[in-house]
């Protein structure tokens, strides 16, 4: 560990679905809570990657040596440049047991907000994760999207890498997927697009039985009814997309919902 990074344990709570990356190869935005309830995102990380024993899951807990802030040109105030030849699993994965008693115990604890708060903490303090808990989720829109990866993130999967490991396979998503959903201080429903890695997951695997539009609407079926049933206390884990920093939905938290006081 270097002077300037601190040994961090952090419980990994967000992954996005992977993208291309010239400089490295490969990124997904990942994203978790300290030990002292801090937000940290952990970037770049190139996951599918990483050898099996550094291969995290949501809810596990890793040990990293992180960067301190405002490394490089991302001045977000969770950013952290992880030193990944230190990243370590804890063997801790934390399960749904008990209604989500464990992961609960965490994420309730953290400060909840509406898009307008998020939205203010942005401009105030460079603000770009959090939790946001809707009043209301009215839908999940399909629209189509650029089936292609952009020129330059396709040169990068074609390109043979004569020192290190080869590209491998990375689908585009033909399509983009949102939630609507209304907050307690504002009139209009907000719109905001998913980017959560278990979404991109369930539309190919629902693709190679179903076809790419029934695939489609499996997965607005499962992140709409499913995942966002009234049944469920229904949090976002909500980000903002760098260098544009709009707010995106990054995963949901969905423990079933319970009158038992946890804390």
């Amino acid at each position: 560990m270097t002077e300037q990074s601190m040994r961090t344990k952090v419980l990994i709570t967000v992954m996005t679905y992977p993208h291309p990356s010239a400089k490295y190869q490969e990124i997904i935005c990942t994203a978790g809570v300290t030990e002292t309830g801090e937000w940290v995102r952990l970037y770049p990380i190139d996951y599918r990657y990483r050898p099996k024993e550094q291969k995290f899951q949501k809810y596990q807990w890793i040990e990293v040596d992180l960067a301190p802030v405002g490394h490089g040109n991302d001045n977000r105030k969770e950013s952290r440049k992880p030193n990944l030849k230190t990243m370590a699993l804890t063997g801790i994965r934390l399960d749904t047991k008990d209604g989500w008693r464990e992961r609960r115990r965490i994420i309730d604890r953290m400060p909840h907000h509406t898009m307008k708060e998020l939205e203010l903490l942005y401009d105030q303090d460079r603000v770009s994760l959090g939790i946001l808990r809707p009043k209301r989720i009215l839908d999940v829109t399909i629209e189509d999207a650029d089936p292609e990866w952009k020129p330059a993130w396709q040169s990068v999967l074609n390109q043979m890498n004569l020192f290190g490991p080869q590209p491998k396979p990375l689908t585009r998503l033909p399509y983009k997927w949102s939630y609507v959903f209304e907050c307690e201080d504002h009139t209009e429903p907000y719109k905001r697009m998913i980017e959560d890695w278990e979404l991109g997951v369930l539309f190919l695997k629902e693709r190679d039985k179903k076809g790419e539009e029934a695939a489609a609407a499996s997965v607005r079926d499962k992140y709409l009814r499913s995942l966002a049933s009234t049944k469920n206390d229904v949090r976002f884990f909500m980000g903002t997309r760098f260098p544009y920093n709009t707010w995106l939905v990054l995963g949901v938290f969905y423990p079933p919902r319970t009158s038992l006081a946890l804390f």
